[in-house]
């Protein structure tokens, strides 16, 4: 297990000369900012694809607030025009580096639909326009960067150089790129939340140290040119048929080393429960991995086998806990891709100081009047927690924040909200959100710090609730209530995603929800109703959905509301079969729901779900020649395929999907009953409108779906949000 030293708190830094300059009201944006500010250069210029938003949700207002508390003047850039260097040096050379982030979101995700489409909107643009940043943003700005200014050292961060850290598949290009910090040609790269390596680094460079000697900054990673000879590799190269146990284990089990480590520091903790009787042959216990180093398959390996890709990704995944992680290495031809362990999770008091910085909460004003629906998203919210615990193969939160939840004080959030209601243009009393990654694992953690620090499993959730969690929500109970009786907040809602399997272990909590916080709608996304693509997803069965729903319609009835649950599906998803769909649009049409807008599984970098897209393998479990292969939904027709069984009361997608019934063997889904998944004979769009016109029902005639039905609404394609409005009512984003 690797030696973790406490590290330095964010605050305990001695600030930087330039301190003295004082706090900006707006980082500035052009040389006349920088004037009126008294500074005639920047220390550090972020040079973002985002509109400059100066609230704490937004990741170039964070750092550069939190480089401006240690003492440094920084600049933005925000979203130039990449076709040149003029707009690089705009506000003149900066004397540590250049910051380069694509923005809050990778820039192809952005950019693209999950069917390769281009999108022409931009919700992170002011106006909501499209194209004001590049494809593959970051290596595009740093291109610039290095041609304004090529003695400037490079930092490249943001959740797009985060999860294209190391060789990655890329769902736009189908094939496996070069890690991105190998393409921008960056001197350093930082990834997940970088409040701690960016001020360390920082303080580093302005103290003269050159850059191409920090080489030990957790959650950074450099290219090197030689590997360190006083290191021990471990080489996991090949497939582990013949390696340590560690590589066999699954991904949802924790590791027999470390359970020996756990009974070593206290032999009380009860595990023998947690590994399987085969596994529980003695290995070797290193006490301090510092000077270890796993090295993974080449970049010239992965591109040419697929599997040794699934088998890296495994690895990956493993090394995911700051506690214990190692360094990974991997070749790029002649270069190496150094990454060094995660960052140390910030505690409560940090998180707190992150953010209580002197944030306007407000676009810069420069953009006049003009709405960035972003910002008009979250501008009534409040952020209460990072990470995610979850582990969901799909989503890529826990490879950028972590799983360990990093949670705010409740005086710190209550202040954010009086903040809210002093400051905040538009402000009628209602608080849009408190949440985050997820809506209700605010001070959740492991009940023993050993086994936390110990565990290497991806998920505390699945595939079933881990013993050791602490899953009490009272603690949210009293925020809620706090909440909604701050002077001037008439309501309080609750839109992140819900953790349902999480919630029904304290009926307290739902009651509480349901009762005060749900504005008449709330959005859950079992995503699957069927074992099979569940298994990859690494969800909860639909029963657990089941109970969840008992317990909102009795406590929406007990508090005289009538309140609908919207739940989310995937359509594509690695090991989903046709049959799977076919089940789940029967699901859909027994329970009356009617998804006007539908997710398909957008394969984004790093996800373990995106390796089994890829590899075909499935990197939960042991990978080798002869292991599982996955089930893989590719190819344009199957795509739409399973999208139109999630829309099965389309006319649009009747003759697609009756032919496909007719395949499968399942003529007994096709006619105008009630237990017809699609009716016998096609009918124009016109006779539809007629029909509705005449005040009929037609999709309820010729479906049996009630005519009052609720329709699930689409999320986009991240995975992270969505509409609180059943989608009949809204239209259909083009995220």
């Amino acid at each position: 297990m690797s030696a973790t030293s406490q590290p330095k708190k964010l605050y305990d830094y001695r600030p930087y000369w330039a301190e003295c300059f004082g706090v900006a009201n707006f980082l500035p944006t052009t040389r006349a900012e920088m004037d009126a500010l008294g500074w005639d250069s920047c220390d550090i210029i972020i040079v973002t694809g985002d509109a400059y938003v100066d609230h704490v949700s937004f990741g170039m207002a964070v750092i550069g607030r939190v480089l401006e508390a240690q003492g440094f003047r920084v600049g933005i850039i925000s979203q130039p025009d990449w076709t040149s260097k003029k707009a690089f040096q705009k506000l003149g050379k900066p004397n540590l580096y250049f910051g380069v982030a694509a923005g809050n979101m990778d820039s192809m995700i952005n950019r693209y639909t999950a069917d390769r489409k281009m999108r022409h909107d931009d919700a992170y643009t002011a106006g909501n326009e499209g194209g004001k940043r590049p494809d593959r943003a970051v290596i595009v700005y740093s291109q610039r960067c290095r041609e304004a200014y090529k003695d400037v050292p490079i930092v490249v961060g943001s959740i797009e150089a985060s999860l294209r850290r190391i060789a990655h598949f890329d769902y736009w290009s189908e094939k496996v790129r070069r890690s991105i910090l190998i393409d921008s040609k960056a001197d350093i790269l930082l990834y997940g939340n970088a409040e701690r390596a960016i001020i360390e680094l920082s303080h580093r460079i302005a103290a003269g140290v050159p850059i191409e000697d920090i080489r030990d900054i957790r959650g950074t990673a450099i290219p090197l040119s030689e590997l360190p000879q006083d290191y021990t590799c471990i080489d996991s190269t090949q497939l582990p048929e013949d390696q340590a146990k560690e590589a066999l284990a699954d991904l949802t089990e924790p590791l027999e080393s470390d359970v020996q480590v756990i009974r070593m520091i206290d032999p009380a903790i009860p595990t023998r429960k947690l590994v399987k009787k085969e596994a529980a042959k003695q290995v070797a216990i290193s006490q301090d991995d510092s000077k270890v180093y796993i090295r993974l398959p080449d970049y010239e390996q992965v591109i040419a086998d697929k599997v040794l890709y699934g088998h890296t990704s495994r690895i990956l995944h493993r090394e995911t806990n700051p506690h214990n992680a190692r360094t990974l290495v991997q070749a790029h031809g002649d270069r190496y891709v150094w990454l060094n362990p995660p960052p140390i999770p910030l505690e409560t008091e940090e998180m707190d100081w992150v953010f209580g910085l002197p944030y306007q909460r407000v676009p810069h004003p420069s953009y006049g009047d003009a709405k960035i629906p972003a910002y008009e998203m979250i501008r009534f919210s409040v952020n209460i927690m990072r990470g995610c615990f979850g582990g969901c193969s799909f989503c890529s939160i826990t490879e950028h924040e972590g799983r360990i939840i990093q949670s705010r004080s409740e005086e710190s959030i209550l202040n954010e909200i009086q903040d809210i209601r002093d400051k905040t243009p538009g402000f009628t009393g209602v608080v849009s959100d408190l949440g985050g990654p997820t809506a209700n694992m605010w001070r959740l953690a492991c009940k023993s710090k050993t086994i936390e620090s110990s565990c290497r499993r991806l998920s505390c959730v699945y595939p079933n609730i881990c013993k050791n969690l602490d899953t009490d929500q009272t603690p949210l109970i009293s925020l809620y209530r706090k909440a909604r009786d701050i002077d001037g907040v008439k309501k309080v809602l609750i839109a992140s995603g819900l953790r349902y399997d999480l919630a029904v272990k304290t009926p307290e909590y739902v009651k509480e929800l349901v009762s005060e916080h749900v504005g008449g709608y709330l959005k859950i996304a079992p995503e699957h109703t069927e074992g099979g693509p569940l298994s990859k997803m690494m969800k909860p069965g639909i029963g657990t959905y089941d109970e969840f729903k008992e317990m909102f319609d009795k406590y929406s009835k007990e508090a005289g509301k009538e309140q609908y649950l919207i739940p989310y599906f995937i359509a594509g998803h690695p090991g989903t079969r046709d049959e799977d769909m076919v089940n789940l649009a029967l699901w859909l049409k027994q329970h009356g729901f009617r998804a006007d807008q539908v997710q398909s599984f957008y394969p984004s970098p790093m996800a373990a779900a995106t390796a089994m897209y890829y590899s075909g393998k499935n990197p939960i479990k042991r990978i080798s020649r002869t292991s599982e292969d996955v089930t893989v939904p590719k190819g344009a027709r199957q795509r739409r395929l399973h999208k139109a069984f999630l829309r099965y009361h389309d006319p649009e997608n009747w003759p697609m999907l009756r032919q496909a019934l007719k395949n499968m063997g399942r003529n007994d889904l096709i006619g105008n009953g009630k237990k017809h998944l699609v009716p016998l004979t096609d009918f124009s769009p016109q006779q539809v409108r007629r029909q509705a016109h005449k005040g009929k029902n037609f999709r309820t005639q010729h479906t049996g779906l009630p005519p009052n039905a609720i329709a699930p609404t689409d999320k986009r394609a991240d995975g992270m949000s969505g509409s609180k409005k059943p989608a009949r009512f809204i239209k259909k984003p083009r995220r």
